[in-house]
């Protein structure tokens, strides 16, 4: 199959293309970029007027498959993925059961090519079972394809366990994902700790919560030399705390999610368990230090950290409901809307931090670029288009956000997998 990506403006942090091209793809690689290409083709895609960026690659997704796949599948995941231009994704392991042996991680990959529309690579836990108590099989997930361990959705309160964790993750060459929340400072907080959760009545969560396990696995990662990623960073802090470790030399990135550089807990309006995530929605400086990180290319990713749950899990009052909220299909919308468009970042940037440098992290060659020689995993991104968020239109089985009937601008339009089309708007 040969198709033609026909008079798009190319964006490539790779080899700094910024300038329309045609883009041609044979098989599942790309064969030339290129002005005026005219050789035959089985299908030509006009990309007049959108962005051809490299695929997004989400480093922080919950799939919920295996065990709950009344949140989400395989299968739900993807075509979510799909819609929203994302290409490939990291699942975290915290699914039921957890994925801590490299058995696990090799049948998850095994389904995930049979039902998947993406690329799936699945994270393995650090602890067997999550449980903290004792290390998983780290070098068989290694083996097994895994990239990168985590313990996403707790944290490893044993430092020295974790120091163990982060020497084996380097030995194998993979990266560990901080899931960047010490669980003893909690103390049943739902929201973020200010007069807003008073007014509420609900328990706040303090920024230090975050900023004691992001200074903690720094530490770690200097003794160790292991690379360490950054969650779902929300605070002022640990922006600042991720500067001072890349002035050192420290193999650390860092990410953060849209709703995180979109919201603040001044938008929540109400006791809504669709406002109710982990890390929570912070303050104003809090939104406007993430934004200057991603602008100085402090904070080098934008993830989703993507989080299904049915309905009758967030449909109540934050006291109850489970944290997290779906964003797959709407992180790129967002990410132009409120960075691009508002100038704080450009748009290589965008595909910088949405494809090419999460392909760093991962350690990938021919991803994240457009180049001949390269996978062709693509997206078209159209920045004149305007739309409201409708979550009814969602592939994922989750509902659950707060930017339903919010208006947005620029919207994919196509999503290339392996040189294949798997979504179309």
């Amino acid at each position: 199959m040969r198709i033609l990506i026909q008079g798009g403006h190319v964006l490539d942090p790779h080899t700094g293309k910024d300038g329309v091209y045609d883009v041609l793809i044979e098989g599942e690689r790309i064969v030339a970029v290129k002005e005026n290409i005219t050789e035959s083709t089985d299908r030509v895609i006009d990309a007049k007027g959108c962005y051809v960026m490299p695929g997004f690659i989400d480093l922080h997704v919950h799939f919920r498959d295996p065990g709950l796949e009344y949140k989400e599948t395989l299968s739900t995941g993807g075509a979510a993925a799909a819609r929203g231009g994302v290409t490939t994704v990291c699942a975290m392991p915290n699914t039921k059961p957890v994925i801590d042996t490299r058995e696990k991680v090799e049948e998850v990959h095994r389904r995930a090519k049979e039902e998947c529309l993406v690329h799936v690579i699945q994270i393995g836990a650090i602890t067997i079972g999550q449980e903290g108590k004792e290390l998983a099989d780290i070098e068989g997930m290694a083996k097994a394809g895994c990239m990168a361990i985590s313990e996403d959705g707790k944290s490893v309160m044993n430092a020295s366990l974790y120091r163990k964790a982060m020497r084996l993750a380097k030995e194998n060459d993979i990266a560990v994902f901080a899931h960047c929340e010490d669980i003893t400072m909690v103390e049943g907080g739902v929201m973020n700790a200010d007069e807003k959760a008073q007014t509420l009545g609900l328990k706040g969560i303090t920024n230090s919560v975050e900023d004691v396990i992001v200074a903690r696995d720094i530490l770690l990662a200097k003794e160790t030399g292991a690379r360490l990623h950054l969650c779902h960073c929300s605070t002022q802090d640990s922006v600042k705390l991720t500067a001072l470790a890349k002035e050192e030399g420290l193999a650390v990135t860092a990410e953060v999610c849209p709703h995180h550089f979109t919201l603040t807990t001044d938008d929540i309006k109400e006791d809504d368990g669709n406002f109710k995530m982990n890390p929570p929605l912070r303050a104003k400086q809090d939104v406007e230090a993430l934004k200057e990180g991603l602008a100085k290319d402090i904070m080098n990713v934008i993830s989703t950290d993507h989080a299904p749950h049915a309905a009758e899990e967030k449909n109540k009052s934050m006291k109850e409901a489970a944290f997290g909220i779906v964003g797959l299909e709407t992180s790129a919308s967002l990410t132009y809307t409120e960075l691009v468009k508002t100038g704080v970042l450009t748009p290589m940037q965008m595909a910088d931090k949405m494809s090419y440098y999460p392909a760093k992290v991962l350690g990938f060659k021919d991803k994240g670029i457009i180049d001949a020689g390269m996978i062709a995993d693509l997206v078209v991104f159209d920045p004149a288009a305007e739309y409201v968020i409708n979550p009814e239109e969602f592939a994922s089985k989750g509902k659950n956000t707060p930017f339903g009937g919010r208006k947005v601008d620029g919207k994919v339009r196509y999503t290339l997998v392996d040189g294949n089309v798997v979504y179309e708007d």
